[in-house]
């Protein structure tokens, strides 16, 4: 998710769901402040993604930018203002996955962990 890292995207976290569920291997979770830098992440990763030829099946939430979630089928990219994120606690309902939390000076992303 190096797109999200290059626009500051906060508090990057990947899970691996593919074990937990049947709609998706892995979810992207990261955090803005404010609804500006939200619509603007959301913005520069459809467009990075975009480009490599991977189109959405939805993008939910792009006009009240306190939450976007993205559906790229097996990768779903959830994008929170940071209060919002903490109310949902995504990751608290997934705990049971294997989880990527990527460091803040951390700019860009070449491997998952082996685990993932």
């Amino acid at each position: 998710m190096n797109a999200a890292l290059e626009r500051k995207a906060e508090e990057l976290v990947i899970l691996k769901v593919g074990e937990l569920s049947s709609f998706a291997d892995y979810f992207v979770i990261c955090s803005g402040n404010s609804d500006r830098q939200i619509q603007g992440l959301a913005a520069h990763i459809g467009q990075k993604l975009k480009k490599a030829g991977i189109f959405p099946l939805g993008i939910e939430g792009e006009r009240s930018g306190s939450w976007i979630l993205m559906d790229y089928g097996d990768v779903i990219i959830h994008i929170f203002y940071k209060p919002v994120r903490e109310f949902y606690d995504i990751e608290g309902l997934w705990s049971d996955a294997p989880r990527m939390a990527i460091g803040e000076s951390v700019q860009k992303l070449t491997v998952l962990n082996d685990d993932m």
